[in-house]
């Protein structure tokens, strides 16, 4: 047994056996909802636009209630029924959501690209720059790939890169469960 796990305090080790269970179901149940999405990115991404959607209409009438009740002014009241107006739009209109979603997405991918590929060359001499400029000239050409794609790549690009994203938090929460359950019984 290493230094660093004879090191970590029991009560912390009765509380990650403890949980180790909880985690791995929850870990699992991330990673089935990253395929689902995967395997319905349209789905997904749909569902997300509503889901923002509506997130935006409770935020903005919250905002219109403080607004109203602190007297915040004229600028305040426009911004909070802004804010309900577009969450409408985006429920009302999951699709165009969807597509202005993926825009936006692929603007971001391509300049933060660009922006990564220039950090690269500024810290050339360093090792590992060569992998700051892989990460920027995949996001180049990610962004490049749904723009070019676009209107069809709507229809995928949101919920596919979603379902990516849970499918791989899942799984590093599993590993994390998997590694505590371990160290756990290791250890008692």
């Amino acid at each position: 047994m290493s230094q660093e796990i004879q090191n970590i305090d029991s009560t912390f080790l009765n509380e990650v056996k403890k949980n180790s269970g909880i985690t791995i179901a929850v870990a699992i149940i991330v990673v089935l909802m990253g395929i689902f999405a995967m395997g319905s990115p349209f789905i997904a991404g749909v569902s997300l636009a509503i889901t923002v959607g509506f997130m935006l209409i409770i935020g903005g009438v919250g905002q219109l209630v403080f607004a109203l009740k602190a007297h915040a002014g004229l600028f305040s009241i426009i911004l909070a029924v802004l804010t309900v107006i577009a969450g409408g739009y985006m429920v009302s209109n999951p699709g165009a959501a969807l597509a202005t979603m993926t825009m936006v997405l692929a603007i971001y991918l391509v300049i933060s690209g660009v922006i990564e590929v220039m950090m690269a060359f500024q810290i050339k001499p360093v090792k590992g720059w060569g992998w700051a400029l892989f990460s920027g000239v995949i996001s180049i050409l990610l962004g490049t790939m749904i723009w070019s794609q676009f209107p069809v790549s709507g229809l995928w690009t949101v919920g596919t890169l979603i379902g990516i994203k849970l499918f791989f938090s899942g799984w590093t929460l599993l590993m994390f469960g998997l590694t505590a359950r371990s160290i756990a019984k290791e250890i008692a």
